[in-house]
């Protein structure tokens, strides 16, 4: 792929603050763009400086408004493509449709793989995305994808507050994974909240898969829809023993009632990152850490043709 060595920032509306913070920490403004509507809704995009050549990052993610987001991404792909751009990569904090990445049933879609096939078919050159709801989505493109984790900067954030020997939670078997690499970084037990409903009585079974009983404990997910999973892993462990409760998410969807339960349920710090845009007021337990920083050095690696593993070792 032939580009110069301009970098070139550009941001769509879904999230400007987090585009902001991108392009702050690079100490690089962002492009001269104007993405608007008509007024009949339809998308208006005109890119005021020259991108000849240029490697050019377009940071949208594809959160709510989803549909709306995604068909931003796509037309700014395109203006980039037909303005030549020497590269084009899409820097997706929130990989929007990715929880159906497979037919689990008869005639459903797996919508995860049409956003792939619509991004790469605008022109996209590579995709730089955060903490996918299933990982194998990486497999779904045919160029380069750099899979960043929010892990690193919730990390952080968790180790200031005072748990002393936690114990690393999943709220369900998928998460598995994610909870034995949190365990492995904080030298921290696992645990795991198994629930299951009996269909023919509606009788929920609800054990934990390890010791909370007087122990802190973390509780940690990639998303936070609904927050029916997450806040009922919080109170199951409450209710085994665990004396403080934290919460640690990638993104927060925040969708109906979420935010009344998060706020009901018994834990006592919930951490999410910037992933996605707060337009609400948002509960005093709930403390935000930026993923700009992070998503600013992935960035950087990629024009200089360097590691993105790296920033994880």
């Amino acid at each position: 792929m032939a580009y110069n060595e301009r970098l070139i920032l550009i941001s769509g509306t879904a999230h400007p603050e987090l585009s902001k913070a991108i392009s702050r920490s690079l100490d690089l403004p962002l492009a001269n763009a104007h993405v608007g509507r008509f007024p009949d809704g339809e998308i208006d995009i005109k890119i005021h400086d020259d991108i000849r050549g240029g490697d050019v990052f377009v940071i949208q993610p594809t959160c709510p408004p989803v549909n709306e987001n995604w068909c931003e991404l796509l037309l700014l792909i395109d203006t980039l493509r037909r303005a030549s751009a020497g590269r084009i990569t899409t820097v997706m904090p929130y990989y929007g449709y990715a929880r159906k990445d497979r037919k689990d049933e008869g005639r459903v879609p797996i919508s995860a793989k049409v956003v792939a096939n619509s991004l790469v078919t605008a022109g996209a050159n590579r995709v730089l995305a955060l903490d996918m709801h299933a990982a194998q989505i990486q497999g779904f493109f045919d160029i380069p994808v750099d899979h960043l984790y929010a892990k690193p900067v919730l990390l952080d954030a968790a180790r200031r507050i005072d748990l002393g020997n936690p114990v690393v939670i999943s709220p369900d078997v998928g998460g598995i994974k994610m909870a034995r690499s949190w365990a492995k970084s904080l030298g921290a037990d696992l645990a795991i909240v198994d629930k299951r409903r009996i269909s023919g009585a509606e009788i929920a079974v609800e054990h934990v898969i390890g010791e909370v009983e007087g122990r802190n404990v973390i509780i940690i997910d990639d998303m936070i829809s609904t927050g029916g999973s997450i806040t009922e892993a919080a109170r199951i462990v409450r209710d085994h023993g665990a004396q403080k409760i934290v919460i640690a998410v990638s993104h927060a969807v925040f969708c109906g009632p979420a935010l009344e339960r998060l706020a009901a349920c018994p834990a006592d710090r919930v951490l999410i990152t910037d992933s996605i845009p707060r337009r609400e007021k948002l509960p005093e337990r709930i403390e935000i850490v930026s993923i700009a920083p992070l998503l600013a050095r992935a960035i950087l690696n990629i024009h200089r043709s360097e590691s993105v593993s790296s920033l994880f070792d």
